[in-house]
């Protein structure tokens, strides 16, 4: 087995290297070839004294002989993997043996390498350096991964705190605009009313996105909690056609929906889920042109023990080339909105989010002819 090879070069000395084997000639042969490269060495003569010289030791690399008295190479790999996991040093063992049914042993009992005796010098430097290397890169990406964790958190927070504080004032705004509008100060001349209902519409774009950003900030931190409940899933949905029936006359465009006598009772959030529908819907309008039908249906699929509703629109579609934005993060593909409404690039993210917490599953797919159909499957309580 030959060593992978490695373009990076890091600085090696001072590693600590934990030699296990019962002969003391083969201990002191491996002690010369490795300290010169200035590794700092420990051995043990058995399986358990090795894991008791790991434990204080701390090894970034393991040489283990197969055969020992007591618990041979392989037990003591395995008794180290168990304790360590992910965080154990690396082992390679070293034997006399080169069959291939002891390298499948020495794998599968957690080892990374063979070693065969007589030790030639070069490739047991060559061997160590490759492993010892693959672990620091291990490290050093662990230590990365941590980095963007706490980077990621602190950003949540940020998100979290800034749209918590902006909400308040956007929300008064919008209420006095509409205050305003109403005549509560007096009669309005016809700019001024134009002047109130930009201000209103203004606010309200941006109190959704506000919405929308501590959605994501609190999904992303881990904190979304349902409130799981039996419910209707289809008076779930007809609620939510009724409600958005409204927003879609505006543009002579119709939501309609025949559940066909079913009715799935399923454990849902039902706000969070009125939240998904009514954005696969408010989306539908948005992007189908005026006087466009926007339907909605719903399946039963017993012998998979799942349930599914879709929201099929009229709109031109998802670009083939554009797939891979779909249900991310501030992602927004080239197709506009018929009627100028805004979008954030969160809603189709958030709603990804909100059913993988229910543990279902939201899909996107072209229609034969045109527009787009966006499906929610969902599992049957057993």
């Amino acid at each position: 087995m030959e060593p992978p090879l490695h373009n990076a070069n890091f600085d090696l000395r001072g590693r600590k290297i934990l030699i296990v084997d019962d002969d003391r000639l083969n201990i002191r042969i491996l002690g010369g070839i490795l300290r010169g490269e200035g590794y700092v060495l420990a051995d043990a003569i058995s399986g358990e004294t090795a894991l008791d010289r790991y434990a204080s030791f701390q090894p970034d690399l393991v040489l283990l002989d197969v055969m020992m008295p007591g618990i041979d190479g392989f037990e003591t790999c395995r008794q180290l993997n168990k304790i360590y996991g992910d965080t154990c040093a690396p082992v390679i063992f070293i034997t006399a043996k080169n069959e291939s049914d002891d390298v499948v042993k020495g794998l599968g009992a957690g080892g990374v390498d063979y070693l065969p005796k007589p030790f030639k010098a070069k490739e047991v430097l060559a061997r160590l350096r490759s492993h010892l290397q693959n672990r620091i890169l291990s490290e050093q990406r662990k230590q990365l991964v941590d980095q963007l964790s706490k980077a990621n958190a602190a950003k949540n927070r940020f998100l979290g705190m800034a749209a918590h504080d902006l909400r308040n004032p956007l929300a008064s705004i919008r209420g006095l605009a509409e205050f305003l509008r109403e005549g509560a100060v007096g009669p309005l001349n016809a700019d001024q009313v134009d002047l109130l209902n930009t201000i209103h519409a203004a606010s309200q774009s941006m109190l959704e996105l506000v919405n929308e950003l501590l959605d994501v900030a609190t999904i992303e931190s881990g904190e979304l909690k349902l409130r799981l409940e039996a419910m209707n899933l289809s008076e779930v949905i007809a609620k939510s056609v009724a409600m958005m029936n409204i927003e879609a006359a505006k543009k002579s465009t119709t939501i309609s929906f025949d559940p066909q006598g079913l009715a799935p009772v399923i454990m849902l959030d039902g706000a969070k889920m009125r939240q998904v529908i009514d954005n696969l819907l408010s989306n539908a309008v948005k992007y189908s042109p005026p006087g466009s039908a926007v339907t909605v249906n719903i399946r039963s699929d017993p012998a998979s023990r799942t349930c599914s509703f879709a929201v099929q629109d009229q709109g031109p579609g998802i670009p083939d080339s554009e797939r891979d934005k779909l249900f991310k993060d501030f992602s927004r593909l080239s197709n506009l909105p018929t009627a100028g409404e805004k979008s954030t690039g969160l809603g189709l993210a958030i709603c990804r989010k909100i059913i993988e917490a229910h543990r279902g599953v939201i899909t996107a797919e072209n229609l034969p002819s045109r527009g787009c159909e966006f499906r929610v499957s969902l599992s049957l309580p057993a």
